[in-house]
C-alpha cells in the first residue's frame, strides 16, 4: 500500500499534521519572529543593564495672561504668559520628563511636582539641568534630546538657535528644537494653551 495519506486541521497553512488512522500529530512548528522564552539561547535577558535608552516626555499648559511666557529657556514678549507650578517652560518640562523616562528615575511630577515647594517658580532651564544631573548621578551619558513644541505661538523658527544652545546648555548635550501646530484643532489650534513632547537618547 501506498503512504498513509494526511489531511490538513483546518486554516490556509497546516499548523499540524494528522495521520488518518493513527492518533499521533507532530508538535506545531514555532512562528517566524516569536523567540521561545524555554530556549536559553533565544530567552533575553532583561535583568542585564542595556547600553542604550530612550524616553517619551509630554509637557502641557495653558496660557495665563498673568504670567511671563518662557518657552524653550527664553522669554517670548509677545505671547501671553503660561500658568504652572513653574514657569510653564513646556520644551524645558518635556525634555526632562523625557530624560528621566529613559533613565527609570520616575517623571516630571515625581522629581519636580507641587508637593515639591523647593522647585516652585523654577526656571525650566534649573529644572533641566538639574534632571540632566540627576539622570547622569544614576550612570547614564546623554547623547541627544530632540524638542517638538504644539502650538500657534511663540514663532519658534525665528529664534530656534538660541533656544537650541540654552537647552543644550542646561542639558550638556545636543538638543534639536521643532515647532507645528494642529491646523485649528484641539486646545492648542484654538490657541488655550500650549505642548511639548521630547525624546531622550541615553547610552552608558
Amino acid at each position: 500500500m501506498g503512504p498513509t495519506p494526511t489531511r490538513y486541521s483546518g486554516g490556509r497553512e497546516p499548523r499540524r499534521l494528522i495521520h488518518v488512522g493513527d492518533n499521533r500529530a507532530e508538535s506545531p512548528q514555532p512562528r517566524l519572529g516569536r523567540p521561545d522564552p524555554h530556549q536559553p539561547s533565544q530567552a533575553a535577558s532583561f535583568g542585564e543593564a542595556a547600553p542604550f535608552a530612550i524616553g517619551h516626555g509630554t509637557d502641557v499648559h495653558r496660557f495665563d495672561a498673568d504670567s511671563e511666557c518662557w518657552v524653550a529657556g527664553l522669554k517670548w514678549d509677545d505671547t501671553l504668559g503660561l500658568s504652572g507650578h513653574s514657569d510653564g517652560d513646556v520644551a524645558a518640562h518635556a525634555a526632562c520628563d523625557a530624560l528621566f523616562s529613559a533613565a527609570g528615575i520616575g517623571d516630571l511630577g515625581s522629581n519636580f511636582g507641587t508637593a515639591r515647594p523647593e522647585w516652585a517658580n523654577a526656571a525650566g532651564v534649573t529644572l533641566l539641568s538639574e534632571a540632566a544631573r540627576r539622570v547622569r548621578d544614576h550612570g547614564w551619558a546623554i547623547g541627544n534630546v530632540s524638542i517638538q513644541i504644539i502650538g500657534n505661538r511663540p514663532k519658534i523658527g525665528t529664534r530656534r538657535e538660541e533656544a537650541q544652545a540654552i537647552l543644550a546648555q542646561a542639558v550638556g548635550a545636543p538638543v534639536r528644537l521643532s515647532a507645528t501646530t494642529t491646523d485649528g484643532l484641539g486646545f492648542t489650534g484654538r490657541g488655550e494653551g500650549l505642548a511639548a513632547t521630547a525624546v531622550a537618547l541615553l547610552y552608558r
